[in-house]
């Protein structure tokens, strides 16, 4: 990557240009300390176009014909998918345990939806899939699950169910044994849970793609995502799922992504041994 660098350049006013643009499309914001970050992700695509500049690679993203396929190519390169199963498993718990039975005694008939919003290859609606067929609750209510990602080679891996042994560090075996079959050292996902999961891709800054998948939702699971927009992106979000999520509408997020500093109309509620932010 060094050598991308070195040829490539990225002078101040350029990183400016990109940096902002990409903000503005994926809301994700590298201010000027992470300026060899940016570069490092972006340069084989701006070096596999033939082009000399970062700055060509602007103007290609913001003006021309074919920038939206040349956007799915920057989302797969800037898209962080580090996640494994039953990741701070508390707020799953305070889901099955606590809103779901809530939920389907008043509204025995009406499905409930819930939305893992930036699930990267899968673990996270899987792990709402898992923890609600051991409770039984598929049973029991109609339950609808998305999960959806900005990348689209992520929601490809999701879509295939095939996993690492990285993935079930934090999974008991007794779950992966039950849910999951080893194939040549990669663990393949039980095709009746998986089907469970309605693959999307979507883009947490594009109003018609939160819309599409936020109306009517009562659960929006949105974490580790916002330790990585800049303020003004994570406000911006947090008004459209409030606008659009059903009330009461419960969103969960990373546990190192408070949002108590920030003005929102989200009322924090402690849960179990969970928090949540909710709509009233």
């Amino acid at each position: 990557m060094p050598f991308y660098r070195d040829t490539l350049g990225l002078p101040d006013s350029a990183f400016a240009l990109l940096r902002d643009l990409i903000h503005e499309r994926t809301g994700l914001y590298y201010d000027n300390g992470k300026n060899e970050l940016l570069t490092d992700k972006l340069s084989p695509l701006v070096v596999d176009r033939g082009f000399n500049s970062f700055l060509d690679y602007y103007y290609l993203l913001r003006y021309d014909s074919g920038a939206e396929e040349e956007w799915k190519r920057v989302l797969n390169a800037l898209s962080v998918q580090e996640t494994y199963f039953w990741r701070e498993i508390d707020q799953v718990h305070a889901v099955v345990d606590i809103l779901v039975p809530q939920y389907f005694s008043q509204n025995p008939l009406t499905p409930l939806r819930i939305w893992s919003s930036a699930c990267a290859t899968g673990e996270e609606p899987l792990t709402l899939a898992m923890a609600l067929s051991e409770s039984g609750w598929f049973d029991r209510g109609p339950i609808q699950i998305y999960g959806s990602d900005a990348s689209t080679a992520a929601i490809e891996k999701a879509k295939r169910g095939v996993y690492r042994e990285r993935a079930f560090r934090n999974l008991v075996p007794r779950l992966r044994s039950k849910y999951f079959s080893e194939r040549e050292r990669h663990w393949e996902i039980q095709m009746e849970l998986h089907r469970r999961i309605n693959w999307r891709v979507a883009n947490l800054a594009k109003e018609d793609d939160v819309s599409m998948l936020a109306t009517n939702t009562q659960i929006i699971f949105c974490r580790n995502l916002f330790i990585y927009f800049s303020e003004d992106s994570i406000l911006k979000t947090l008004k459209m799922f409030y606008r659009m999520m059903s009330s009461p509408g419960y969103l969960f997020v990373g546990a190192s992504e408070s949002l108590l500093r920030l003005k929102t109309d989200f009322e924090f509620q402690e849960l179990g041994a969970a928090f949540v932010y909710v709509k009233r």
